[in-house]
């Protein structure tokens, strides 16, 4: 009997909710769970249905695609349209290739070649020696021994006109102004035997002055003086001194300085400033 029973029924629905509240939410989904139940059902052939129909579709065209040939009706049609064009279009006259003659070079306008002569290997018998007398080698113009050459020109000028020559032009140094005064140089003024022998010809030569060496007076002077394109000693000037009969003793000193070796620029001797410092110290201190 229990085989018999739907329970989706709406008897057997009102049976289990006999004596309860059915205006609970229960009863309400209960009755209406056979609707959703079928509707779901229905939702999902449907959807397999399609599927299952795009798949045939999707097999059937992609086979008929692999096994199509060529349309040969549409490739006839375009193979007849392109020879009806090709016959209205009159045939054209194959031009003929014209080469362009360039002008010959003048003589005159060709530098002087040597010709080269062309050697043949033929047979002994086949050589034949001409012999010149003696009335036919005075006619000619051409020495025995000379190599015989074109006529042509040694003027440069004519041949640039058919050659494309570089010509570099030698960068000329900037001239260089006798009067300018250089602070540096490519290079600088030598003493006579080097540095060394500049300090030690300031040692031997220097006088301490009397009223610095009472007032136990020391230090550094520093001295700038312009060594001339000549090794001479020029302009004199105390940069830092240190007293006023320290600089001026410095000052003399320097100006009795034999000739230096000038400073150069660009090869020429030019005029440039030079520091030397001077150190007074008394012995003993």
């Amino acid at each position: 009997m229990a085989k018999d029973v739907d329970l989706s029924s709406s008897e057997w629905i009102d049976l289990i909710f006999e004596g309860k509240n059915k205006n609970f939410g229960a009863y309400t989904l209960r009755k209406a769970s056979a609707k959703r139940h079928n509707r779901a059902m229905l939702v999902i052939l449907v959807v397999l249905f399609i599927v299952a129909l795009l798949g045939l579709l999707a097999n059937t065209v992609l086979q008929k695609n692999d096994a199509r040939p060529e349309d040969q009706v549409e490739q006839a049609l375009i193979d007849y349209s392109t020879e009806d064009v090709e016959d209205d279009e009159p045939e054209e006259p194959e031009q003929q290739r014209v080469e362009e003659q360039l002008p010959e070079a003048l003589p005159e306008e060709i530098l002087n070649t040597v010709k080269a002569t062309e050697l043949a290997i033929v047979r002994d018998e086949e050589v034949v020696e001409e012999i010149k007398s003696q009335d036919e080698l005075k006619d000619t113009d051409t020495a025995v021994g000379t190599t015989d050459f074109d006529k042509g020109t040694d003027d440069l000028n004519v041949v640039r006109e058919h050659k494309n020559e570089v010509i570099v032009e030698e960068k000329k140094p900037e001239p260089v102004d006798d009067n300018k005064v250089f602070d540096v140089v490519e290079q600088k003024p030598q003493f006579p035997g080097g540095e060394a022998a500049l300090l030690k010809y300031v040692a031997e030569h220097i006088r301490y002055p009397a009223m610095a060496q009472e007032n136990n007076i020391q230090g550094r002077v520093v001295v700038q003086f312009v060594v001339t394109k000549t090794g001479a000693v020029g302009e004199v000037k105390v940069v830092r001194g240190k007293d006023p009969d320290l600089d001026k003793e410095a000052v003399r000193v320097v100006k009795s300085l034999p000739k230096f070796v000038p400073g150069k620029m660009n090869g020429h001797a030019v005029n440039v400033w030079y520091t030397l410092p001077i150190q007074f110290k008394l012995q003993g201190i």
